[in-house]
């Protein structure tokens, strides 16, 4: 247990740490004239540093001290040796519930979906789930312990798409359909929202998960409109343990970067009696601007983020549990010009987000039967936002409400799940009240599983909606599943529908002040097909996948002039003309040996859209060429290091006056880590050929855009070589 001296002196070794790296980086630059403007930005955000870190340091002391209260001092040689026994059989229980390869080492470790709803194993599932499980969850955190854009950027298929510059915004494309379309979930909770703002990704810790489901293709037909694209079900770890074993346990990761950005976060679990567990996720993040090209735009923006999520859990003796969990984040982030620097029309403009976040929801199943289980779940989220445009301030609130009651079962070689639901989605600006608006929709849904023979199982699925905005939509899903021995093949086809709203992506950069109230507009429909095959022998294990998908009705912003003959100023919502079209491939590649893990990944995408004149053109910032590859060895107990590749190919740009097409790139990236009894030291090198996309172009645009936007979009990275280093601490 932590005593009052030790939590005193960490509290004193938290801010000794934060406070020389800050001066360090101070003194290192002190002779050079040059960097003057740099010296006096770190000079003014030293002071502000150490309050901050001061707050945060005496924060984590009050976190480990909350965390081990409920061990029972008397105990602690017991839990010493539970501790050591633990070790043996298994060094690290970060990896115990780990992933589907089952580190190499000739077993295999059942993994669970959750986002399908059926529950079975994820080689049994009818449609394809790539599971990012235990132990590329921790590898990922120690890279970008603030947030998840590194966990999932890294997955094939999936693009983490830069939506703001100016605040480093970022969502989720899936086989390159839009970032929209992509279902963020928490525990199938839509925690984050039914539509999540783009810079939600980013306010999101991995510290608390324990696997990543993915789902790419239409999911309409299990969580409704928003899951047009597919599903991300962030699935968090869940406390366990019994009282008699006494024990608490937890982790603390302090994490420092080269670029002035600091994370702290902290996780603990204990049982409080035999049916009842509890879990507290707690961080504290901080980044400084920086102006990397010395143009006066900040080209990494500043933010001071802090959130916390406890969770409890419930068993009851005759199967019954109960999920509950409520959530507060509240993050300020600066960018846009440097004080004292202006845009090319010769005007400051700064571009802030204050963001503050509540939420709450529970998952209740209750055996009605030995053959079926009721189920009940719901969940609330209110995010506040003060977003600042220059001189403009726009205040608004997005509210999400959900609930759902569904029943499952199974007989023999039936498995089945229906249910009804209700979402609600509302918006209220207080500065254009005109964009206000609030989708009710409730829905029933239906899925059949059927296992045909030993080797052949099929799956078919359904949802109506009735969207109070675009009336009643049908969204069917079928899917098929062949094994043979080593060898898997799998087929799906799925409808889907999206509800319009304001936030695009470039609405969502730029604000509301010059976009058209919303008028005439009808939902975006989108059918996805999937076929893939897959082979699993021993420590090998690949997949080939040929994808499509055709999108009608695609919502876009156009431009135009609010005077006669004036320049373009303006900008409204339409529905495209013609058809989106995606065709691709996407094939990866698992190899284990030993210690070693060697992951390989190709995607090849085929993205078109109809033009004004009939003819079709690549969608903008989608590379037809991307493909991954990284070597990793392990040892539990040990450590690991690991090194990564990752190849972007040419995109199609709109709206830049630098380039049509933006250069290939290359990212590459080290990983070490050392664990030295219940501590872990890492360091991490991101970014090795120093790739900066202002190190070709400028960011800044010569005039402001129709939309408002003062920056090209983002499609190369912008933060250069960065390295960040720090301990993982165990208890």
């Amino acid at each position: 247990m932590f005593s009052a001296s030790k939590i005193e002196l960490l509290t004193r070794q938290i801010e000794d740490i934060t406070s020389a790296h800050l001066w360090a980086k101070m003194v290192s630059g002190a002779g050079d004239l040059d960097e003057a403007n740099s010296l006096v930005m770190t000079n003014h955000n030293v002071s502000q540093s150490k309050m901050f870190w001061r707050l945060v340091a005496t924060s984590v002391a009050a976190f480990l001290a909350t965390g081990t209260a409920y061990a029972s001092p008397a105990k602690d040689d017991e839990k010493t040796e539970h501790h050591e026994g633990q070790s043996e059989a298994n060094p690290d229980d970060d990896h115990g519930d780990d992933d589907d390869h089952g580190h190499g080492h000739g077993h295999e470790d059942e993994i669970i979906v959750m986002a399908t709803r059926s529950g079975r194993n994820v080689d049994d599932e009818t449609i394809r789930v790539e599971v990012i499980a235990g132990e590329e969850v921790q590898e990922k955190a120690l890279m970008r312990p603030g947030n998840i854009s590194m966990l999932v950027a890294e997955t094939g298929g999936v693009r983490v798409q830069t939506t703001s510059p100016a605040l480093g915004a970022a969502n989720i494309r899936l086989q390159g359909l839009y970032g929209r379309y992509t279902q963020l979930l928490s525990d199938g909770l839509p925690l984050y929202g039914g539509q999540a703002a783009s810079i939600g990704l980013l306010q999101i810790p991995p510290t608390d998960l324990s696997q990543v489901e993915v789902i790419k293709g239409s999911a309409s037909s299990l969580y409704g409109g928003s899951a047009l694209g597919g599903v991300i079900n962030l699935v968090s770890r869940r406390p366990g343990g019994s009282v008699a074993d006494g024990e608490t346990t937890g982790e603390v990761l302090l994490n420092l970067t080269t670029e002035d950005g600091q994370d702290l976060t902290g996780y603990v679990e204990t049982a409080l009696s035999d049916s009842f567990a509890l879990s507290l996720t707690a961080g504290a993040h901080r980044q400084s601007a920086q102006d990397f090209d010395e143009d006066g735009w900040i080209d990494m923006p500043s933010y001071e983020r802090f959130t916390v999520r406890p969770r409890l859990s419930w068993a009851g003796d005759n199967g019954a549990t109960l999920y509950g969990t409520i959530g507060f984040m509240t993050e300020q982030r600066e960018g846009g010009t440097l004080p004292g620097r202006t845009v090319p029309d010769g005007t400051e403009f700064s571009q802030d987000q204050d963001t503050t976040r509540f939420d709450g929801g529970f998952i209740a199943e209750i055996p009605v039967s030995e053959t079926s289980t009721a189920s009940v779940r719901g969940s609330i989220t209110v995010q506040d936002h003060d977003k600042r445009f220059g001189l403009l301030i726009e205040e608004d609130r997005h509210e999400s409400f959900f609930a759902e009651k569904s029943m499952k079962g199974g007989e023999g070689k039936t498995n089945w799940v229906a249910g009804i639901a209700f979402q609600s989605e509302v918006f209220e600006s207080d500065t254009f009240p005109a964009f206000d608006y609030q989708y009710n929709v409730p829905g029933v849904f239906g899925q059949i599983e059927h296992d045909v023979t030993e080797d052949l199982s099929l799956s078919a699925s359904a949802r109506v909606d009735d969207h109070s905005e675009f009336g009643t939509q049908f969204s069917p899903r079928i899917s098929a599943l062949y094994k043979t021995g080593e060898w898997t093949i799998r087929s799906s086809y799925g409808r889907g529908f999206f509800a319009p709203t304001p936030f695009v992506e470039d609405i969502e950069a730029a604000g509301l002040s010059r976009l058209e109230p919303l008028s005439n507009l009808t939902g975006e429909q989108a059918q996805t097909a999937s076929f893939d095959v897959g082979y699993n022998f021993d420590s090998l294990k690949a997949n080939v996948s040929i994808f499509g998908s055709n999108v009608d009705d695609v919502t876009e912003i156009a431009a135009f002039a609010s005077t006669a003959g004036g320049p373009l100023d303006r900008v409204r919502l339409v529905n495209a003309d013609g058809q989106t079209r995606i065709r691709g491939s996407e094939l990866s590649l698992r190899y284990y040996w030993n210690d070693f893990k060697l992951i390989g990944s190709y995607l090849y995408l085929d993205a078109t859209e109809e033009t004004e004149t009939g003819g079709r053109r690549r969608i903008e910032l989608t590379p037809k060429h991307s493909a991954g590859f990284v070597a990793m060895w392990e040892r539990h107990g040990t450590g690991r290091l690991g090194f990564e590749s990752y190849y972007t190919g040419v995109q199609r740009l709109n709206g830049n006056p630098y380039r049509l097409d933006s250069k290939p790139y290359l990212h590459l990236g080290l990983l070490g880590e050392i664990t030295l009894g219940a501590a872990s030291w890492f360091v991490n090198a991101e970014n090795l050929l120093n790739v900066r996309q202002t190190r070709e172009d400028p960011l800044v645009l010569p005039a402001r855009a129709a939309d408002g936007q003062w920056t090209t979009n983002i499609w190369s990275r912008n933060d250069g070589f960065v390295l960040n280093g720090g301990v993982r601490l165990k208890f």
